[in-house]
């Protein structure tokens, strides 16, 4: 039996014989449902439709599908000695890819900031020995496709290695995570963010959306949360969600101001 993606957010569900009725992911007010209905692809029909293609994205390995889907992320490797971290996910696993990422040292864990970007995180698992998929506890809910692979963390922090932590801060998901990694940016220390706070178009500021695509701000507690669970971590880049959305340098500044305009922003 197929295994189906969601086409508008790429979240992937179990094997059935029919698609499901309808995605919740999709039919919850962050998202949206597509314009034409519900659309399904079998795994095997997306990867007829797409490819995967990686590259450089300021130091780092990423990889996407091509042409875009769903939602559009690119998922990063964040590289180790003992093996790569993937830092979110893509709708798609393909033996190139994977041999790809094989090169690179292979996977030892994949973690993902919240439900939009979960994509086929069991097949990248499963593809790599069943490495451990860390989402967090708050966001069970969401999980579309359940694995015996997935770690569903809890608290505010997950140490994966000495250099690399996950760290909850809330957001547009109650388990909105942001990754810290101690020896990017040059050792300067960076932040993968997602959209959790999302790189603007100018490469020099953030914003925060309980919803991006329906336009719906985050309140001023929630921002004021996800800058408190930040203001700890030393790191002078950041890293979205997407090809080229990053802060190269001076990124805790960047950080640090962008809170303060929006919430003025937002002020009665």
């Amino acid at each position: 039996m197929p295994l189906w993606t969601c086409e508008q957010c790429g979240a992937q569900f179990p094997d059935s014989v029919a698609p499901p009725a309808a995605c919740p992911i999709c039919e919850d007010e962050r998202q949206y449902v597509n314009w034409k209905g519900q659309q399904w692809f079998s795994r095997e029909a997306l990867a007829e439709r797409h490819k995967l293609v990686w590259r450089d994205d300021l130091g780092i390995s990423g990889i996407a599908l091509d042409p875009g889907f769903a939602i559009g992320q690119r998922a990063l490797l964040v590289p180790e000695a003992d093996g790569c971290v993937m830092w979110d996910c893509v709708p798609l696993a393909t033996s190139e890819a994977v041999d790809h990422v094989r090169s690179l040292g292979g996977l030892k864990a994949i973690a993902v900031s919240h439900p939009h970007y979960y994509g086929a995180v069991a097949d990248w698992s499963e593809a790599f020995g069943g490495v451990p998929i860390y989402l967090h506890g708050d966001d069970r809910q969401w999980v579309t496709r359940p694995h015996a692979a997935i770690v569903p963390w809890t608290g505010d922090s997950r140490q994966i290695s000495d250099d690399i932590v996950l760290i909850r801060t809330g957001g547009h998901f109650a388990g909105g995570t942001i990754l810290h990694w101690r020896a990017g940016g040059e050792g300067r220390g960076a932040l993968l963010t997602g959209d959790v706070a999302m790189v603007a178009m100018d490469r020099r500021s953030l914003s925060f959306m309980y919803s991006f695509p329906n336009y719906i701000p985050l309140n001023s507690k929630s921002v004021q949360g996800i800058a408190r669970a930040v203001a700890p971590l030393a790191f002078d880049r950041i890293y979205g969600a997407w090809w080229g959305k990053n802060i190269e340098a001076g990124a805790k500044a960047a950080f640090d101001a962008s809170v303060r305009r929006y919430l003025a922003a937002i002020a009665d």
